[in-house]
């Protein structure tokens, strides 16, 4: 009876829902922390799968080329599909701390470029 008590206190919210576009076969996650100090760009970059994050701690300008940049904070959830051009991932006024979780393809390792604007 404890339990049941104990798992209908539980709530589940859907927090993100995006269609992978193309569809693939994902054979694993990677999951990464990644840290950008304060004031450090990225760069415009293209990942060659999507990767889906959230911000662990500090303030980033995000944005797909294109469309409108997203300031997001601690907790905020961001995706980029696979082949999409980021044209800002830059840390503001501290350091930033998130976790990116690659989806990969079996056999397939997760890369980055840098393209010329």
């Amino acid at each position: 009876m404890a339990q049941e008590q104990s798992f209908a206190a539980i709530t589940r919210t859907i927090e993100m829902d995006v269609a992978l576009s193309p569809e693939i076969s994902a054979g694993r996650i990677e999951a990464r922390r990644i840290r950008i100090p304060a004031g450090v760009a990225a760069g415009l970059h293209v990942h060659n799968g999507p990767v889906v994050g959230n911000v662990v701690s500090g303030v980033v300008a995000y944005q797909i080329e294109g469309e409108q940049v997203q300031i997001l904070r601690a907790g905020d959830l961001f995706f980029e599909p696979q082949g999409a051009r980021i044209a800002r991932f830059d840390a503001l006024d501290e350091d930033v701390t998130f976790l990116a979780y690659f989806v990969l393809a079996p056999g397939q390792e997760a890369e980055m470029e840098f393209p010329s604007a």
